[in-house]
């Protein structure tokens, strides 16, 4: 069995503290948001980090930690990798003829 040891991300002291007096769009807002399996409710957790002043950092640690799925730092994560939008589930919808 192996074991990872998630590395910190250096994020300067100053921004942390103005972190703290903020309320954190993820701290406040429903965090099912950023997990969720909608890509609508997945683009508005994008939006609400759009506002949030940890969000370079947020990204740079969820790329450094390899995070496997959810929003962070504004971007969707889906098996690791940064994609642009979610698909829905399911099969494609039929296009009129």
């Amino acid at each position: 069995m192996q074991h990872t040891i998630e590395r910190p991300v250096s994020v300067p002291r100053a921004e942390l503290e103005r972190a703290e007096r903020t309320a954190l769009p993820c701290r406040v807002q429903d965090p099912d948001l950023w997990f969720a399996e909608a890509p609508a409710q997945l683009e508005q957790a994008k939006e609400f980090c759009g506002s949030c002043p940890l969000q370079a950092s947020c990204l740079a640690g969820a790329l450094d930690r390899g995070e496997p799925w959810g929003v962070w730092g504004g971007q969707i994560f889906d098996h690791g990798v940064v994609i642009a939008r979610k698909r829905p589930r399911g099969r494609p919808r039929k296009v009129a003829a």
